[in-house]
């Protein structure tokens, strides 16, 4: 008889490692599959079962030294379509992520944030790296504060908006021995979001769930950031002008109008007598002017976001919106019509106006990212004025080619936004091109997003900067009139004289500088591959009379 020899029995793990473990299964069983990790002690269970839970195929890991990078990452990863956790230790480490839940918290993005603890005997007592953690984040994130494997609650991570795990982690912090892969939770399968929206709102027409609204009144649709596909099957269907924004998702098809913040402020706009509004429209004047008209009824369309009281009078508020087809070639097409014509007539004058221009302007560096921009494309734009250059220069293009148009409009600030376009790219499956269009500022206040170790992931992604050195947005509003032309650099235009060249070598990032628009053409016709930055130079001591002229085009006759 052969005698049976048995090994010494496994090493029970530490507690600190088995919670950690049972976050990084819930995260997995919840959907998320990414992982973005600022490296720590406190957090260092967390790191290792997110590292054996990649090893096991259950996520993508990827690690940032700087926490709201991290965040901005994740965040990015999540608006490209494939959630993310990020993962931090404790401290100042925590409060960096912060700009992010807020933008996730404004915008419904279900953002995942994990913070390493110290246990919560030690909060208030001055242990080294230890701050109160509790709700760190307010309102703007669900809370659970974790002790024992059994206290995750799943159904946080169910929530429309970001959530804060805060894991007290206390006693021996490395495993014994990896995570055995057959432990980790297999992944879910990817949703897509928008093209979910247009089914849902469908069926909801289809089902008699959506408000039906009456006929009569002269109606334009304002779909605002993340309005999705229903805001343009809605202007659609009813033969109203779609005044929507570039990152609304529904800036597609034939009454998608081009030039409508001029037109609003013209004889047309005048005559708006109603307005449904869908998504969290912010980026021009006209657009709020309309909306806190007292003689135009506003429909609101309900939007997701943890706060969601729109910031004027609504008449009535609908999870979804319907409206009958027009009867044959009524005045809604007649509305339609005019506001067609005017919007091609304007649009002819603004392509003119500029190629006029005896220098390259950032009109045309925008006009010239969206011809860049093929069907199945991603575009991530930055704050400020590319996104509002953007909205006048880009033609709308035909429905159903499914570009992708994102940008952070939760809060409208410039953070992150390199790292956000960095995680779009990487979290979007089968982008046919994946670009950013920012301004210098944006750029620098997140230049760290370039800070990538050899073994990231890097996609194929341009970076377009338009290099006005300093802050143009100011130039168009009343700081940045002759009046306070003194005081104006000092204060909002802080040029900077950066050398972003010197920048990107710094971090062995591709850069191209281009002066001209066939130079930037050329550029954006040969990507190197991976991440590059291609650097427009542009005046920006012109930009206050360029603004004002275009403005003006929309006071000329329409034919």
């Amino acid at each position: 008889m052969t005698a049976t020899v048995e090994g010494p029995e496994p090493t029970p793990e530490p507690p600190a490692v088995l919670l950690a473990r049972a976050v990084v299964a819930a995260l997995v069983r919840a959907g998320v599959r990414e992982v973005v990790l600022s490296p720590g002690s406190r957090n260092a269970p967390l790191a290792f079962a997110a590292y054996d839970a990649a090893a096991a195929g259950a996520l993508r890991l990827h690690t940032r030294v700087d926490e709201r990078t991290a965040g901005f990452l994740a965040l990015g990863l999540t608006r490209g379509g494939s959630r993310a956790a990020v993962v931090c230790t404790s401290g100042t480490a925590a409060a960096n992520l912060h700009p992010a839940v807020l933008e996730a918290a404004h915008s419904a993005v279900p953002l995942v944030v994990v913070t390493a603890d110290r246990p919560a005997s030690l909060r208030g007592t001055g242990a080294s790296q230890t701050t109160d953690q509790v709700r760190l984040f307010g309102d703007a994130a669900a809370f659970g504060d974790l002790v024992a494997p059994d206290e995750v609650d799943e159904t946080l991570l169910a929530l429309a908006g970001p959530v804060q795990l805060n894991v007290q982690l206390s006693g021996v912090l490395v495993p014994s021995a990896p995570w055995p892969a057959a432990d980790v939770p297999a992944p879910l399968p990817r949703e897509t979001g928008r093209s979910r929206l247009g089914s849902a709102y469908r069926r909801a027409v289809e089902d008699g769930s959506a408000h039906v609204l009456p006929a009569g009144p002269r109606t334009v649709v304002v779909a605002g950031d993340d309005a999705g596909p229903p805001a343009r099957i809605l202007a659609e269907t009813a033969g109203w002008p779609l005044l929507a924004e570039p990152s609304s998702g529904a800036r597609t098809g034939p009454n998608a109008l081009r030039g409508y913040r001029l037109l609003l402020d013209g004889p047309l706009g005048a005559r708006v007598e109603r307005v449904v509004v869908a998504g969290h429209p912010t980026l021009s004047r006209p657009v709020t002017r309309l909306l806190e008209r007292a003689d135009v009824e506003v429909v609101s369309w309900r939007h997701a976001g943890r706060w969601t009281r729109r910031p004027f009078h609504v008449a009535a508020e609908h999870d979804a919106v319907a409206a009958p087809a027009p009867d044959g070639d009524g005045p809604d097409r007649t509305w339609l019509r005019e506001w067609q014509t005017a919007d091609r007539a304007v649009s002819r004058r603004l392509d003119a106006a500029v190629a006029a221009e005896p220098e390259l302007t950032p009109y045309e560096v925008a006009a010239a990212v969206a011809r860049a921009l093929p069907a199945g494309g991603l575009l991530v734009v930055g704050a400020s004025s590319p996104i509002r250059d953007l909205d006048v220069m880009a033609t709308p293009p035909p429905a159903g080619e499914r570009r992708l148009v994102l940008a952070n409009r939760g809060l409208a600030g410039i953070d992150g936004t390199v790292s956000t376009a960095i995680g779009a790219a990487l979290g979007r499956d089968g982008s046919s091109r994946a670009l950013a269009l920012l301004g210098d500022v944006t750029f620098l206040h997140d230049a760290g997003g370039l800070v990538l170790g050899p073994r990231e992931e890097r996609p194929d992604l341009t970076l377009v900067v338009v290099n006005d050195d300093g802050g143009s947005i100011f130039t168009m509003l009343e700081q940045g009139a002759e009046r306070h032309a003194d005081a104006f650099d000092t204060l909002f235009g802080t040029p900077h004289g950066t050398d972003l060249a010197a920048l990107c070598a710094a971090t062995r990032t591709p850069h191209w500088r281009v002066e001209s628009l066939p130079e930037l053409e050329h550029a954006l016709a040969s990507p190197a591959g991976g991440i590059e930055v291609v650097e427009v130079r542009v005046r920006r001591d012109n930009r206050r009379a360029l603004d004002l002229r275009l403005r003006g085009l929309a006071a000329e006759p329409t034919e």
